[in-house]
């Protein structure tokens, strides 16, 4: 993990197109600001780990699914007494 020290208004660059800035800090809360192309996604921590369980709980869903043997499609013959 790389650790930084920046004040307010200063910035960290990450892969030449996401900027972090320090925005305020209050107490031990601290507001940053990003800039990033569209095509980037940025989440909390809290945010992504849940989008990540729920993407897990929906593929084994869909293997729970796919074991179930096909229903037999053939129309039913006449009945022999």
């Amino acid at each position: 993990m790389l650790y930084l020290t920046r004040k307010i208004g200063e910035s960290v660059i990450i892969n030449d197109n996401v900027e972090v800035t320090v925005i305020e800090v209050r107490g031990k809360s601290i507001k940053l600001g990003f800039t990033f192309p569209p095509d980037i996604s940025v989440l909390r921590r809290e945010i992504y780990e849940r989008i990540q369980e729920e993407n897990r709980a929906a593929a084994a869903s869909v293997e729970s699914v796919n074991d179930i043997p096909p229903a037999s499609t053939a129309a039913p013959g006449p009945k022999s007494d």
